[in-house]
C-alpha cells in the first residue's frame, strides 16, 4: 500500500493533468467543437506541458510490454521526420538553396551523432 500511495503522490500533477485533458477533450467533442481544433489545442498544450512525455514514462514503466509499446510508437515518428526532411530537401534543392541545405544537413548529422553517443554512454555508465 505504501508503494502505491508514494506513486500517486509522486505523479499527482501528471495524473490530474491527464484527467483534466481527457475531460476537456470529451466535453469539447460532446458539444460539437471541430475535431481539428481539438487536436490542435491538445497538441499545443501538450508541447508546453510535456504531457506526452509523462504518458510515455508511465507506459514505459509497465514490465516487459511497456518498452516495446514505446518503441513501436516512437520509431515511426522518427521515420516520419526523416521522410519530411527528404521532401523539404528536394523542394529546397529545386529552389536553389543547396548550400544552406548542406549546412543544415551537417548540423542534423551532428545532432544525430550526439544522440547516438548519449544513448550509448547512458547505457554504459550506470547512474546508481
Amino acid at each position: 500500500m505504501n508503494h502505491k500511495s508514494s506513486f500517486i503522490k509522486l505523479y499527482q500533477k501528471q495524473i490530474l493533468g491527464w484527467i483534466i485533458a481527457v475531460i476537456g477533450i470529451c466535453t469539447s467533442l460532446y458539444f460539437g467543437i471541430d475535431k481539428k481544433i481539438v487536436v490542435f489545442v491538445t497538441f499545443v498544450i501538450s508541447i508546453f506541458t510535456q504531457m506526452f512525455v509523462g504518458l510515455g514514462a508511465l507506459i514505459g514503466m509497465i514490465p516487459i510490454v511497456g518498452p516495446i509499446i514505446i518503441k513501436i510508437v516512437s520509431i515511426p515518428v522518427f521515420w516520419f521526420f526523416n521522410a519530411m526532411g527528404y521532401v523539404v530537401s528536394g523542394i529546397a534543392i529545386k529552389k536553389g538553396y543547396a548550400t544552406e541545405l548542406a549546412k543544415s544537413r551537417i548540423v542534423t548529422l551532428g545532432l544525430l551523432i550526439g544522440i547516438i553517443i548519449g544513448y550509448i554512454l547512458g547505457h554504459m555508465i550506470p547512474l546508481k
